[in-house]
């Protein structure tokens, strides 16, 4: 009885064990195998280019995780990228450039820029606060309808503008979103302060204030957090005005990044925020979330993404194992919820 018994408590603790961390165990074999077939993948040149390339995705999960911890979604977070990505590089033309699409408002100050884009962008995200929480349609829905509309609305802007790559950026854009500075010979890109006062910002948010705490009561239980005297729409509403602040502010530097931008700018961001996410532990049942998972599972995706590609595996295959990867998390986070039920 005894040796059944031991038996039985071992196979619980690996079943627990699986949900808390197989994907992490998954993960870590991807990472073993890309290392293993190229060593030179350990380098202090990727490690920052991983670090810069997470530095906008950090932004974007950021925004996407307040409204996950909310028991919601944002289908529309890659399209608004694409509108502050259009919008922002049509005001940051240099004058010197021929091809510049407002040759009449000269040089407009970044703070201006940010201000404008950030504006549309917590508009975009009231909007969807609006329809989830004074209409009570679903969040993945709403965002899926908004995501139509922003699309629509940026390919206009962009057709109206020319409708090719917009380009040529002013020089103090092109620092602002790609400089740099050494510290101990090490060069560390702007993005990355960018993305850890982000993320600073965010742990304050959550962790420091009673507006967080009302974020997580809310996910967890909007019923009960309603009648321990919660505004749970006031609440809503706030955290998808800063996941489109997140969104339009990550759009802008992506632009200045990328070096350019297209109405298509931001396609299926949304997908690889929410993966982040949920791998980082942050829950779709609601209520359960930490910054530093966030910030890790950003990471984790981006050392695969980065290291496939390293590696040379067909980029149609990288969707299947981000796919696969995504499904995994989520189930895993299922069953953790079924289990404490």
């Amino acid at each position: 009885m005894e040796v059944t018994s031991e038996k039985k408590s071992r196979s619980i603790d690996f079943k627990k064990w699986m949900m808390d961390g197989g994907i992490y165990l998954v993960l870590f074999i991807l990472l073993s195998i890309i290392i293993i077939k190229e060593p030179s993948f350990l380098s202090a040149r990727n490690f920052r280019n991983i670090l810069t390339q997470s530095s906008v995705r950090t932004i974007l999960a950021l925004g996407v995780a307040g409204i996950i911890v909310t028991q919601g979604t944002d289908l529309s977070a890659g399209r608004q990228v694409g509108l502050s990505a259009v919008v922002g590089a049509t005001l940051l033309q240099a004058v010197t450039n021929v091809n510049k699409v407002f040759p009449q408002i000269g040089e407009l100050p970044i703070p201006l820029v940010i201000l404008i884009v950030t504006i549309a962008g917590a508009f975009i995200g009231l909007l969807n606060g609006f329809v989830v929480a004074h209409l009570s349609v679903t969040p993945f829905i709403a965002t899926l309808g908004s995501s139509i509309v922003v699309y629509g609305a940026t390919s206009l802007y962009f057709d109206y503008v020319g409708a090719s790559p917009i380009a040529g950026f002013d020089s103090r854009f092109t620092e602002f979103s790609q400089g740099f500075f050494s510290v101990a010979g090490m060069r560390v890109n702007y993005l990355i302060i960018y993305a850890i006062i982000a993320t600073i910002f965010i742990w304050i948010l959550w962790n420091k204030t009673i507006f967080g705490k009302n974020l997580f009561a809310v996910g967890g239980n909007p019923e009960a957090a309603k009648v321990s005297g919660v505004n749970v729409k006031k609440t809503i509403l706030i955290v998808y005005m800063l996941s489109g602040i997140f969104y339009a502010f990550g759009g802008l530097l992506e632009a200045g990044r990328v070096g350019s931008a297209t109405n298509n700018l931001g396609n299926m961001y949304e997908l690889d925020a929410i993966a982040a996410c949920v791998v980082g532990g942050v829950s779709f049942s609601g209520g359960v979330g930490t910054v530093p998972g966030v910030v890790t599972g950003v990471l984790i995706f981006t050392v695969i993404n980065y290291g496939l590609t390293y590696i040379g595996v067909n980029p149609y295959w990288q969707f299947i194992i981000k796919g696969v990867i995504i499904v995994m998390a989520v189930a895993l986070d299922t069953m953790k919820y079924v289990k404490k039920k």
